[in-house]
């Protein structure tokens, strides 16, 4: 499938839309290869390419709404698509808030190839990819207390996406990833304890030595090795940068248009109020170049733009698509995502909060005494009040020191509070879509011994 063909594609499922009585229509087309490798104890252990396209067709009709999916594109495939979804969108229940953006609103002059979302460099091979695999294993082996590998992985990703509607709206682009990872495993039987590494990036080139990724995820294994549960209390929590962007992730689930027009939400009622420390920021950065969450224009054609979620500590913005935002009385702020087979939904791509001037040692200095939490597991979050309790694992700290690894225990607090009392450090990542720093808050409550 050429490039030049998938707006060839989405015209051809908007045709057939009209010609099955849609009123209005959008179609998206997606084509891409993949390839990923395993390799374990040195050798080859699975290897996997796919390569298809997929095309998506969302009908409208007086407020009712279908959509429908497909992997042949052939022309008698998408009239049947077209004809399906006109006689589903028929027995669909109203929605007022369902539409077409304006076309007036829509996006333009954009350049895609600024945002450089796609290496132009060739394909790796797969032999490429299975040396990275295996010299990851090998890094990690090679770390003493590490006593296997339970998987060395390298993988490569590209593809095309086009969007189209009646209202005139056609764009797209392209993305490419590639990607090595090690999950390391130190000691044996019930003693067993694991930890990873991974690395991705948009260009090969920017991508961190394999044998770095897999010494990283073995030491980090090794140094979970006999570990303790911790003292039960009240003690301060410091998450390490790995896992930190969770507790950001919650803040925007919570400020995400289809919970706030739910009403199902513990910041529904705290638009223009303090949601953090009053010197930090939450942008949302929509333009960084060759970061994963980059596009120039969201699932609804709209333009893309810099946003503040919070500024100041303070609530400024929900995340919204069309629909959302009708609901809410409020203009879409571009946030529409959506894949060949489902209706748009607000989401957020690109968002940055402001970093501390200290490391992540003068945090565990500043603490004295209480947890690093480098992993998580399950978690009991209520959408409604921000009452947060999750499973976790790390490293107990006493006198600003790290003294031995901990597990089997959980944190718990509320989200409102923890998040007002958060102190950032200064060690983000700044390729990651999510760039947030390690967290300390104050006053968890721990269960442990």
């Amino acid at each position: 499938m050429t490039e030049q063909s998938l707006p060839k594609l989405t015209e051809a499922l908007l045709a057939a839309a009209k010609r099955a009585g849609a009123t209005e229509a959008d179609a998206i087309a997606v084509d891409g290869r993949s390839v990923a490798i395993d390799v374990r104890a040195g050798q080859l252990e699975q290897a996997e390419r796919a390569e298809g396209i997929e095309i998506g067709l969302r009908v409208l009709m007086d407020g009712r709404q279908a959509c429908v999916s497909a992997s042949d594109i052939s022309a008698r495939t998408m009239e049947q698509m077209a004809e399906r979804a006109v006689a589903m969108a028929r027995e669909a229940p109203r929605d007022p808030y369902i539409g077409l953006a304006d076309p007036a609103d829509l996006a333009k002059d954009w350049d895609a190839d600024a945002l450089e979302l796609a290496d132009p460099s060739d394909e790796p091979a797969a032999a490429a990819l299975q040396e990275d695999a295996r010299m990851a294993e090998a890094a990690a082996l090679a770390v003493t207390g590490v006593d296997q590998v339970q998987s060395a992985s390298a993988a490569y990703s590209f593809r095309r996406i086009h969007m189209a509607a009646s209202n005139g709206f056609s764009g797209g682009y392209s993305r490419s990833s590639r990607s090595t990872s090690a999950v390391a495993i130190s000691g044996e039987g019930l003693a067993m304890e694991r930890d990873w590494a991974a690395e991705s990036r948009i260009f090969q080139a920017d991508l961190p030595d394999a044998a770095e990724i897999g010494r990283l995820a073995g030491e980090r294994a090794a140094a979970r090795a006999n570990p303790r549960r911790p003292k039960t209390g009240a003690y301060p929590v410091l998450l390490d940068e790995r896992i930190s962007g969770s507790l950001i992730g919650h803040l925007l689930a919570a400020v995400n248009g289809q919970a706030i027009a739910r009403g199902a939400s513990w910041l529904r009622d705290a638009m223009d109020q303090p949601v953090l420390p009053d010197a930090l920021s939450l942008i949302e950065e929509p333009h960084r170049k060759r970061v994963s969450g980059s596009r120039p224009f969201d699932a609804e054609g709209l333009p893309t733009m810099r946003r503040a979620i919070v500024d100041s500590g303070v609530l400024r913005s929900w995340t919204l698509d069309l629909a959302t935002a009708r609901k809410l009385g409020l203009t879409s702020t571009a946030n529409a995502g959506r894949g060949t087979s489902a209706p748009p939904s607000p989401g957020t791509g690109n968002v940055t909060l402001t970093q501390g001037d200290q490391s992540r040692a003068d945090l565990l200095a500043d603490m004295g005494t209480g947890l690093l939490v480098t992993s998580f597991i399950g978690a009991t979050i209520n959408p409604n009040t921000g009452d947060y309790s999750r499973g976790a694992s790390g490293f107990w700290v006493e006198n600003g020191e790290i003294q031995y690894p901990v597990n089997e225990c959980t944190i718990a607090g509320n989200l409102r509070e923890m998040l007002r009392s958060i102190r950032p450090a200064n060690d983000a990542r700044l390729h990651l879509s999510q760039i947030v720093p390690s967290l300390l808050i104050e006053g968890m409550t721990l269960a442990g011994d």
